[in-house]
């Protein structure tokens, strides 16, 4: 059945053209590249009600005919990281005293698709590892900073809408990153992850809903002299290369990115390994949590709209 773009996997554009950092768009990531606002016009400024209305494109797979017309040069060296990267089979166990046992590792034949595989898996967890310190450095440098700052002209109500259920998406993805650090590489035991905690993925919508009202309050912010300091001050001192903006979009880019990670297992993963069927659970899994988060923002900003309609 051919969904409609509506229903499709949704991304969102960035708040920001300097959102180039590595966690951005990883080895794979250029089927989920961030366009610039103003080529596609994502961001509308509702000038009644002074919010800024967050529009979705669709998170298809592109066609690598496609990738080379959006961005050559990204796909020509993202081929060359990969091909330069080191080849890491996964951990071999060495039982009892063999000598010959770094030797077999060495002279057995290895199939191309496992070492790609392998390196698809190590590039989920290096992103995931950045990505966790990235929301470690938004909840403990920026909010409880901020929280800490009676000086600053910013309530409660305030800090709550910019930076939305944060802390508990933190939380969340430090445990799953030790899930998948447990995992030892096997890419079926790494699907599994995801199946397992489809549930738990829920805090995502609420985040993702919130997230235009985010970027309007943070819009704000920055046009109070004293906050708008804070805030440029405390780059500084943590020494980003990206304002606090680009931090907030982080989540938004990275529950929309895991289904594509899960396909390049899936691609390069042959079909009669054992589990197979699990990596596909899993790329389900993370494809209908970015339906459910589309769906929701779509509901709640049909909810705004009466809301404001009555209010006339």
């Amino acid at each position: 059945m051919e969904l409609s773009d509506s229903d499709r996997p949704v991304s969102f554009s960035s708040t920001s053209s300097s959102v180039s950092s590595r966690d951005s768009h990883c080895s794979f990531g250029s089927r989920m590249t961030l366009v610039s606002n103003s080529h596609l016009g994502l961001f509308n400024q509702d000038k009644e009600a002074g919010a800024i209305k967050l529009e979705l494109i669709p998170a298809r797979r592109f066609s690598s005919n496609e990738l080379q017309r959006y961005n050559p040069t990204e796909q020509q060296n993202t081929k060359e990281s990969l091909e330069k990267r080191p080849n890491m089979p996964r951990k071999a166990e060495c039982k009892g005293s063999n000598k010959n046992c770094a030797l077999s590792l060495v002279t057995e034949p290895t199939s191309p698709k496992l070492l790609y595989v392998d390196r698809v898996v190590q590039e989920i967890l290096e992103t995931e590892r950045t990505y966790v310190q990235d929301l470690k450095s938004i909840v403990k440098d920026y909010l409880d900073c901020i929280t800490d700052q009676s000086k600053l002209s910013l309530g409660t109500e305030e800090r709550s809408a910019l930076f939305g259920n944060i802390r508990d998406i933190y939380h969340f993805n430090s445990e799953l990153l030790q899930d998948l650090e447990n995992c030892e590489n096997d890419p079926v035991a790494i699907a599994e992850c995801f199946v397992s905690k489809s549930e738990d993925f829920h805090i995502y919508t609420q985040y993702c809903t919130n997230y235009p009202r985010s970027v309007a309050v943070l819009t704000e912010c920055m046009r109070n002299k004293t906050l708008a300091k804070f805030f440029r001050e405390r780059q500084e001192a943590l020494q980003h290369s990206l304002p606090l903006g680009s931090y907030l979009l982080k989540p938004v880019q990275r529950i929309l990115k895991y289904h594509l990670l899960l396909h390049e297992i899936e691609n390069h993963l042959d079909k009669d390994t054992e589990g197979y069927d699990v990596v596909l659970d899993a790329i389900d899994t993370m494809q209908r949590v970015a339906w459910h988060i589309n769906d929701m923002k779509r509901k709640h900003e049909h909810a705004v709209r009466l809301q404001v309609s009555s209010q006339r």
